[in-house]
């Protein structure tokens, strides 16, 4: 029976060479018929690699990247798919940590960019344009990104075997985390998307916009425990897929997680499984049986699992918090807009806990929380609009869950 997914997971000891790396990607990818006939007929290609980190602060485990894809691995990368296309090869990217959130000049791994002919776009700088979420979207009805994302015919997602604090494991989709702009005012501080409750349904909005039709996991080593400051992991493996659900689904079936679970089951201690929510929506599948799956290596590739950050009960209230706070919102806009109309608002316990045009210097939430420890703080632009379409069913539905 032909399947609609497609996914590989190939040995590749991490102690050998560029060539072999890239002979191995090779040999996994080239099953992957959907993706290469995609990037074939594409005149533009958009590349997002999970190596964004300020150089000082690369860590490295059994010479390789720990947190981040390898060196060696990116360019393999870009070797396969300059051998696949005469398309132009743009990647992308945002920067958190410095220089005002702008890409600075000769970030880490720019020159091998530079020397595959890749450009570079900072995903946080415009160009920009609205996307509409195909059908309708999880958590948002559209968000803006850059334009390359419109022009670009083909995505290609290279991802970081890891488990992910808040989100239990971090593959392919979660590094599409990358993409919306974090820079005022047309983009959003990460704190806005990267928010309990909300992250674990962006994320499958993300995906459903940019549909990566090539979707490859350095696992050569892995971290476990958080996606910074974890502990190291030999994997010895190379996965990829043609759609991003069904990749990460075998990915995290290989780190010894059952890629239909969800919170509060290890490692979704603080969040729900963003992939399971993609695929209840009908996007990609978590059913390895739906999948055609092939792998010369065996589950689990190493010990993973998340760190536990708060207690269950703590995570349970945070969770209850958050969603009466989106109703309350819903319930009390009119006034709240009338107040603080174009302002960022965090609300705690029905009220307004401070209000601004950036909330990207507040710092901690667990500071701004003040007594209040388990009662979540609320993050919410106060459009009269509503452009953004915010769908406040999410918090009604897990109000329901709580109740039940």
């Amino acid at each position: 029976m032909i399947k609609d997914y497609k996914v590989r997971a190939s040995y590749c000891n991490h102690r050998v060479s560029e060539e072999e790396i890239y002979q191995t990607l090779k040999r996994t990818t080239d099953p992957l018929t959907k993706s290469w006939h995609q990037i074939e007929k594409a005149r533009k290609v958009v590349i997002k690699f999970n190596m964004m980190k300020p150089p000082e602060r690369i860590e490295y485990f059994q010479g390789r990247r720990r947190e981040l894809v390898d060196d060696a691995f990116c360019r393999a990368t870009l070797r396969l798919i300059k051998e696949h296309t005469t398309a132009q090869l743009i990647a992308t990217d945002t920067n958190p940590y410095n220089n005002g959130n702008v890409m600075p000049t000769g970030f880490n791994y720019e020159h091998h960019l530079k020397e595959f002919g890749v450009q570079f776009v900072d995903s946080s700088l415009p160009p920009f344009s609205d996307y509409e979420v195909p059908n309708g979207g999880l958590m948002f009805n559209r968000y803006t990104l850059s334009r390359c994302f419109e022009e670009s015919d083909a995505v290609v997602s290279v991802a970081k075997m890891k488990n992910h604090a808040f989100m239990g494991i971090t593959l392919c989709t979660k590094n599409l985390f990358g993409l919306p702009p974090i820079i005022p005012p047309e983009g959003r501080t990460r704190s806005y998307y990267h928010h309990l409750v909300r992250l674990s349904y962006v994320l499958p909005d993300l995906a459903l916009i940019t549909k990566p039709c090539l979707n490859i996991i350095d696992a050569l080593t892995g971290q476990s425990g958080r996606e910074w400051g974890g502990e190291g992991r030999i994997c010895d493996a190379i996965i990829a897929g043609d759609h991003p659900i069904a990749t990460d689904a075998c990915g995290m079936y290989l780190m010894g997680t059952d890629p239909k679970s969800d919170w509060p089951t290890p490692p979704f201690k603080r969040d729900r499984n963003h992939i399971l929510i993609a695929a209840q929506h009908g996007f990609g599948t978590v059913d390895l049986e739906q999948i055609d799956f092939e792998s010369e290596v065996e589950p689990p590739l190493a010990d993973f699992d998340s760190v536990e950050t708060d207690s269950l009960e703590t995570v349970r209230n945070w969770r209850l918090t958050t969603c009466q706070q989106g109703m309350a919102y819903l319930e009390n806009r009119k006034r709240l807009v009338d107040k603080y109309r174009g302002h960022f608002i965090y609300m705690q316990a029905g009220e307004v806990v401070w209000n601004g045009l950036d909330p990207s210097d507040l710092g901690s939430r667990r500071q701004l929380s003040g007594d209040k420890k388990d009662s979540a703080l609320w993050l919410k632009l106060v459009d009269p609009e509503e452009h953004e379409g915010e769908k406040f069913s999410v918090y009604e539905k897990l109000l329901s869950d709580f109740a039940a």
